[in-house]
């Protein structure tokens, strides 16, 4: 296998990138990426950390973060597995992208930037719902945001190929790893587990 491990080599095999690739980056939220931020309710976090990289999806019954001014975001960190392993990346290092989804839309936001964590009651019960609020609250300020290329969503047909059939449960997947496990029971019970 041959590999490439300089900058030069990695530059050699692929032409100049387009001079739109680079001008749709923005610095501050337009009014447009704000909208189109508002109307995601799923996104994937990513961070870093001395164990490496995560990568976590996230999503809300609404706008799956708050857009507070044209620098900051806030992603409500709700109910989980409470492995925490985004959580703790961002407390040791607090780089982060995020990658706004919305359905049927080829299009792809991204957002880089730096977040910290607050737990402060003030912020965190302003995501009430169904009489609970999320446990802390990532704080995100933006470095940089552009629209990612559609030819991924559309290559892979995301929003209009055949439905996933006859995939594994995450109860099989355990199942395969611990041998004796009731899979059954696990899927059933994690369709009936408390969202907020």
């Amino acid at each position: 296998m041959k590999i490439i491990d300089d900058i030069a080599s990695l530059e050699a095999l692929y032409d100049v990138a387009s001079p739109a690739s680079l001008t749709k980056v923005v610095t501050r939220l337009s009014p447009q990426y704000v909208k189109w931020i508002n109307t995601a309710r799923f996104c994937i976090l990513t961070t870093v950390g001395p164990e490496g990289s995560d990568g976590s999806p996230r999503g809300d019954v609404g706008s799956v973060v708050r857009v507070v001014n044209e620098l900051t975001l806030w992603l409500p960190d709700w109910r989980g597995n409470n492995r925490m392993d985004s959580l703790r990346n961002i407390v040791r290092d607090g780089r982060v992208s995020l990658m706004f989804m919305v359905t049927g839309s080829a299009n792809v936001i991204r957002v880089n930037g730096s977040a910290i964590l607050s737990a402060d009651p003030v912020v965190t019960s302003t995501f009430e719902h169904l009489g609970t609020h999320p446990k802390s609250v990532i704080v995100i300020t933006m470095g940089e945001a552009y629209f990612q290329c559609a030819k991924a969503i559309m290559r892979s047909e995301l929003w209009t190929g055949d439905s996933a059939v006859d995939l594994p449960t995450a109860g099989q997947l355990l199942k395969e790893q611990q041998g004796e496990f009731d899979a059954q029971a696990y899927d059933a019970s994690n369709a009936k587990a408390k969202m907020w």
